[in-house]
Parts: structure tokens; sequence; C-alpha cells
């Protein structure tokens, strides 16, 4: 049951992305709010599964891979709520939807939902540890779609071919402003989800923590930059999406280990 909850969202965020295409297909983009309300009501569906999961297992849902890519996607889209509003709402709803329909529909469709043979009990500060890490995963995605944003604007500008688009995008200093906030927001919660794991308990897999302290490096490398002003805007915003893309590869062998050395 709590599957067709998923799949109702992912349609919602399908349905965002298919306003967008069919809005550039005929030559104007326009910043309605049909793409913030189908990601909201996304948003909706995706709780109720977490809640549905949630109340069956007893504790967070975060007991395998799938559930891992459902609570991802789930603060993709909360954090966009979040913020959306002061960037331009509707136009970041349509690069957020397609990430969330990505991570949403490759957990459907792989063969990942694997229920532990026995129910396993709560442990509060791991399940802080590893949804606060999820969350701040959220925000270096919506920094991720950010930078696709700068990127996007920035080539239309430097080749001179304006597409409709580009009227709705917000200036590149404002882009820049919420890359730069959203990667400092994921950077402390990420820090907070790190430190929080010292205090689960149990011991945690060598190779968790390598590739949990390797993501935590590559953010502080690109903060420093930011701040030192090693980095140009445009550099930044690429280092957004090779940060994400690595980020996310990672969280695929940390996520593996931990299901190899399972924690009560």
């Amino acid at each position: 049951m709590d599957r067709y909850l998923l799949i109702i969202s992912t349609l919602c965020f399908l349905a965002a992305i298919l306003h967008t295409v069919i809005e550039l297909r005929a030559g104007v983009f326009r910043p309605m709010r049909f793409n913030f309300f189908a990601v909201g009501l996304g948003f909706i569906f995706q709780t109720a599964f977490l809640s549905v999961r949630g109340h069956e297992l007893g504790r967070c849902p975060l007991t395998n891979l799938f559930e891992v890519f459902i609570f991802l996607a789930w603060s993709v889209a909360a954090i966009y709520m979040l913020v959306g509003p002061a960037y331009r709402l509707s136009l970041m709803g349509a690069f957020t939807a397609p990430l969330v329909v990505l991570l949403q529909g490759f957990a459907l469709l792989a063969p990942i939902d694997i229920r532990h043979p026995v129910k396993v009990p709560a442990a509060p500060w791991l399940e802080f540890h590893a949804s606060i890490s999820l969350v701040a995963y959220g925000a270096f995605a919506l920094a991720c779609i950010a930078g696709v944003m700068y990127l996007v604007q920035e080539r239309q500008l430097k080749t001179h071919r304006l597409h409709s688009i580009f009227y709705h995008l917000p200036p590149l200093t404002d882009l820049f402003a919420a890359i730069t906030r959203l990667l400092w927001w994921g950077f402390a919660l990420y820090t907070l989800g790190i430190v929080s794991g010292f205090f689960t308990g149990h011991p945690l897999p060598r190779v968790q923590v390598g590739a949990a302290v390797g993501v935590w490096l590559l953010y502080a490398a690109i903060l420093q930059g930011r701040h030192l002003r090693w980095l140009a805007p445009k550099r930044v915003a690429a280092l957004c999406i090779i940060g994400f893309s690595a980020a996310l590869t990672l969280l695929w062998g940390i996520t593996f280990t931990a299901q190899m050395h399972p924690l009560p």
C-alpha cells in the first residue's frame, strides 16, 4: 500500500516536468504556480509514504537503500519548499522535479527494497545521524540545481541566445547567493550528522566513516575556495554539480556498507 503513495508522488513530480516541457516546446515559459503546487502535492504523498513505512517499521524508515533514496528525494523536495519561494519558485521546481523523479523512479524500479527478516529496534542517535545527514544531502542537491540554473543563464548571456526561460531566471547574483547559502546549510547539517555518528554507541565501518569524511572535505574545500575568492562563481556552480554527483555515488557506497554491517 505504501508504494502506491510513492507512485502517486512520483506522478505529481512528473506532471511538473511535463508542464515545463509543454511550455518550452510552445516557445513560452511562464512563471506559473503549477510547478510549485505539483511539487507540494508530491511532497505530501512522500511524507505520507514515510509515515506509513515508519509506523510499520517502528522507527525512522532508513533501513535499506530503497528507503534512503526516498528519504533523500523527500529532503530535496522539503528544502525546495523552504527556499523555492525566494528564488522564483515555479522555475526552481522545474529543475527540482527531474531529480526527484530520477531518485524515486530508480528506487521503485530497482530491486533494492529488501526488508530485514527481523524487526530492528529504534536507535535514536543512529536515526538522528542518518536523517540529518540525508537532509544535508538535500541542501547539497538544491545547491547543485541552483548551479545548473546559474550555468544555463551564464551560457545564454555568453552566446547571446536568450531563450524565453532566460527572462524568468533569477539574476546571477541572486543565484550565487542561493548557492552559497545552500552550501553553508548543507555543510553545517552534514557536520552535525558526522559528529552525531560518534554518539550512536556502535562502531561504524571504516569505509562508511571514510566516505562520509570525504564528502565533508569536498564541500569544505568548495566553501574555502568560495570564501577566499579562489574560485569564480561559475566554477563554484560547476563544482556544486560535480560535488553532488560524487556525494551521491559515495552515498551508495556508504549505504551498501551499512547494510553489509547492520547496526541495531
